[in-house]
């Protein structure tokens, strides 16, 4: 590194954080365009003010560091926040609280149920088919029910 730095100085920092902002492209999961994005300070820096190549190690390690733990908490923030759709990659968690028909009975606690023309597992007291059942929960990939006097 120290090669690299002294031949091609500041530019040096920057083909790094195309590298990281490539690998952030690659493998996404806001990780490695901090990396990045501190390679990028470093380079500025460096255009501006004569450094070492150590200082300049030194201060693309802070600034990792620095810029990945000030990105924490608004990931946290963000994922607080929630979504329009927050089932969307959790299609069985939709179901839960909606009521529907049984397709097969309900034999030892286990059965089959069909929701808009996919075939769900479900476990619940024996019900036979036609009776009405509700969602109360997802246990793995199960559909947990309960019987219901009717539609809901």
């Amino acid at each position: 590194m120290q090669e690299l730095l002294t031949v091609f100085g500041s530019w040096t920092w920057w083909v790094v954080a195309g590298i990281f902002l490539l690998l952030e492209l690659a493998f996404p999961g806001m990780f490695f365009i901090w990396l990045g994005f501190a390679a990028l300070a470093v380079g500025f820096i460096g255009f501006l003010i004569d450094l070492t190549w150590q200082i300049q190690l030194v201060l693309f390690a802070a600034l990792s560091i620095a810029l990945v733990l000030a990105a924490r908490p608004w990931f946290r923030r963000r994922q607080l926040a929630g979504s329009d759709r927050p089932n969307l990659n959790r299609r069985m968690h939709a179901f839960i609280g909606r009521s529907f028909v049984l397709d097969q009975p309900i034999s030892n606690g286990r059965g089959k149920l069909s929701i808009e023309g996919t075939w769900w597992e479900i476990q619940g007291p024996d019900q036979p088919k036609g009776e009405w059942v509700r969602v109360k929960r997802v246990e793995d990939m199960r559909l947990i029910v309960e019987p219901v006097p009717g539609p809901t």
